[in-house]
């Protein structure tokens, strides 16, 4: 015997099955539902006396909530610790104060080392060409056309070069200063001496002394901690309308750094400070000034000089 499906059951059974899983999920979704809101009773009771103590009405969702909101509790204060208290120090693999200043001080002697070697490097192969009688490249030669110009100038010394030549040469008769008298640089003993960083961010602008730039700007965001270079006594801490809130800070050897263009000042006048210590808060103050950043300088003996000679931003 053979039995033929017309079409249209064939519809009509797809139909009815699919309506039969559809209220078979729905009835599933709405047991699992049930279980998480049916309450249960808790309850402390002591054993020989079998008297109630206490008892706690709770749900499966209620239970599922707390604990997820403990989890979530410890793992941010477990993070806020690690991010933001010295407790960091106490992981194994991290690194202290210490170990990040003697990172630092390492990378600039490596810089320091980097630059005399390639000085040595230009020495040595300028010492090799003046050997086989070629040209040094640090050297500048003279067409013949430009020295037959040259002769045609005036080199007469007229009466006012003749003063000041004579009023420079009795000034440095009598200079009493090793650094002056060898031509050595008065800052070349600041490559001894470790400054700390007072902001970390991007130099926007740097050190331009034909510009009148006398240091550095360094962009940052907005309430960023500004932390002194090296200990020393606050000069100054004041405002002043070009540089808004401006700070300063007197060092050994004669050292001066100042902090200009800050939201807010944490030191007074005379306030000592050690290194690293916050002194001020980033901002955007004084005319002189487009968005938040500092403006840092670095004097030494009453010169300016460039601080990213001498430290890491």
């Amino acid at each position: 015997m053979t039995l033929f499906f017309h079409p249209f059951h064939i519809a009509n059974f797809a139909q009815i099955y699919s309506v039969m899983a559809k209220e078979k999920n729905e009835h599933r979704k709405k047991k699992l539902y049930s279980r998480l809101i049916n309450k249960y009773r808790l309850v402390i009771m002591n054993v020989d006396t079998f008297e109630e103590k206490a008892s706690l009405t709770l749900t499966p969702m209620n239970v599922i909530t707390v604990f997820g909101s403990v989890i979530i509790f410890l793992v941010t204060l477990t993070i806020y610790i690690i991010a933001f208290t010295p407790l960091r120090e106490y992981i194994p693999g991290y690194p202290d104060g210490t170990t990040r200043r003697q990172y630092h001080m390492n990378v600039m002697k490596a810089d320091s080392l980097q630059m005399e070697l390639d000085t040595k490097n230009r020495y040595i192969e300028n010492l090799k060409k003046i050997l086989l009688g070629q040209t040094p490249a640090d050297s500048i030669t003279m067409k013949p056309d430009t020295l037959s110009k040259n002769k045609q100038l005036n080199m007469n010394v007229s009466k006012e070069d003749s003063l000041l030549r004579a009023e420079v040469e009795e000034e440095g008769r009598y200079n009493l200063s090793p650094a002056q008298r060898t031509g050595q640089k008065q800052d070349q003993g600041l490559s001894n001496i470790f400054f700390f960083s007072p902001l970390k961010g991007m130099v926007s602008e740097k050190y331009n002394l034909l510009q009148s730039h006398f240091g550095i700007d360094i962009v940052s965001p907005s309430n960023e901690p500004i932390k002194a270079a090296l200990d020393g006594t606050v000069l100054f801490s004041s405002w002043t309308s070009d540089t808004g809130y401006v700070i300063g800070i007197q060092h050994e050897n004669n050292l001066v750094s100042m902090y200009k263009h800050n939201s807010a000042l944490l030191k007074k006048t005379g306030t000592y400070v050690k290194a690293g210590e916050v002194i001020a808060i980033v901002g955007n103050t004084g005319e002189m000034t487009s968005g938040p950043h500092l403006h840092f300088e670095l004097w030494h003996n009453g010169k300016p000089v460039n601080p990213q000679e001498y430290m890491v931003f």
